[in-house]
Parts: C-alpha cells; structure tokens; sequence
C-alpha cells in the first residue's frame, strides 16, 4: 500500500469510498454548503492506494482540505471528508493519513485546521473544542463537534463569528515567501513508514510540544470506525 497526492484519475473511486463511508445523503450535511463551488487544496488531498490481484490500483482511504474564513476575517482550512474503505478499519490508517496531511499543511504555511468530527478521536492530534467555541456553522450542526487545531500557536485566538467560504481560496502549495520544501507531486509513502515528526517541521513551541507527544503516545491500532470520520 502507498499513501500519495490524489490525482484526477482517483476521482471515482474516492466518490464510491466516500460513499459507501457516509450514504448518497451526505451531499446535504452543512460541511457540504463550504466546500460547494470551492476549489479543495491540491498539495493536501491524500489517497492511499492498493493494488488488486491484476495489478490494478485501488483507492482505499482518502482525505481532502479546503480553504475556509472564519468570521470573515481568519484563514483556516477545513479537514474532511476523510474516508477508509470497511476491510481496513482499525488498521491505523486513518491516522496515519492525518498525520501525513498534517505535516504537510505545516511545511505548506497553513496556520490552523477546523473539522467536525469526533472529538474522542481527534483529540489526540490535538484538535480542541476550546478554540472554535466561538465559531457558527452555515447550518445544523452538533457544535460539540466542531473542533480546531492551531498549526501556529495562537493562530485562531480570537476567532469567532460565521464560518464560510473564503473570498480568494488559499490553495497554496508552498509558503508564500519561503522556499518550496515539497515536490509539487508527493513521492508515495509506503503505509508501513512512520512520517515525519511535527518537530522536525516548524519550531518547538509549548503547544507543539504538547502535539508531538500526543502523537507519539498514539494508538496505531484505534478504531478509525466511520463515525468518527470528519464529514
């Protein structure tokens, strides 16, 4: 199994993934109305491929970013829809594909991520409540599921208000001003590699600090079960 960019090839078999993950209705969850005539971002949309007994690929996992404002005035990316295909829950490979993203979204220049999702899960990649109880959704959502997550510390202090669609999307796939620390198109990453500590990525603050060792204190065999999946 590898882990790689998605390229326009995935496309319909991520559909089928996300799917046979979340039902045909999923289309009418508010998460959906963000990511609605917006460009998701290139450079963080992963897939994780198998190949079947004909050498033929298979998508077996994915997840994508977008770009979103939070009250009109704070860059974000929003996390999801992250999707495992059934016979490989509980493998880690979920996690994994977070970890990866995220690392990326750190060398990328992105300073903060917001999802909804279980917080039980992705509170060991440092996903808080506590730093989007000020934000609304543009429609119906569990707000004990909206979470977020500062990339750079104190990043989203402040942030509050609606969270919409950005006016220009921020699908940068490197930092502006600094030189470019990733290929545009991903070398594959075997599955069984262990990527990048976030310490390696950006400058050992008390906040990442704390992140690194939550991911380092990872179970890589919890449940990555469907509920707990960012919609």
């Amino acid at each position: 199994m590898i882990i790689t960019v998605e390229e326009p090839k995935h496309a319909a078999a991520i559909e089928a993934l996300l799917d046979a993950s979340f039902g045909p209705d999923r289309f009418g969850k508010t998460a959906y109305r963000l990511r609605d005539g917006v460009d998701s971002i290139p450079a963080l949309n992963l897939v994780a491929i198998e190949h079947d007994e004909h050498g033929h690929e298979v998508v077996v996992g994915t997840i994508r970013y977008w770009p979103i404002l939070v009250g009109g005035t704070t860059p974000s990316i929003l996390l999801g829809p992250i999707a495992v295909a059934a016979h490989l829950q509980g493998s880690g490979l979920g996690s994994k594909m977070i970890r990866m993203s995220l690392n990326k979204a750190v060398a990328l220049g992105h300073k903060s991520v917001i999802l909804v999702g279980d917080a039980p899960y992705y509170e060991r990649f440092g996903f808080s409540r506590a730093l989007t109880l000020g934000m609304e959704m543009p429609g119906p959502v569990d707000m004990n599921r909206l979470l977020g997550l500062e990339l750079v510390e104190g990043s989203l202090a402040g942030a509050a208000g609606m969270i919409g669609k950005p006016e220009q999307a921020d699908t940068r796939d490197v930092a502006i001003g600094a030189t470019p620390v990733l290929t545009p198109v991903m070398t594959p990453v075997l599955a069984g590699d262990t990527p990048a500590p976030f310490s390696a990525l950006f400058s050992r603050t008390a906040a990442e600090r704390l992140w690194t060792d939550r991911v380092r204190r990872t179970d890589w065999f919890w449940r990555d079960g469907l509920q707990a999946g960012a919609a």
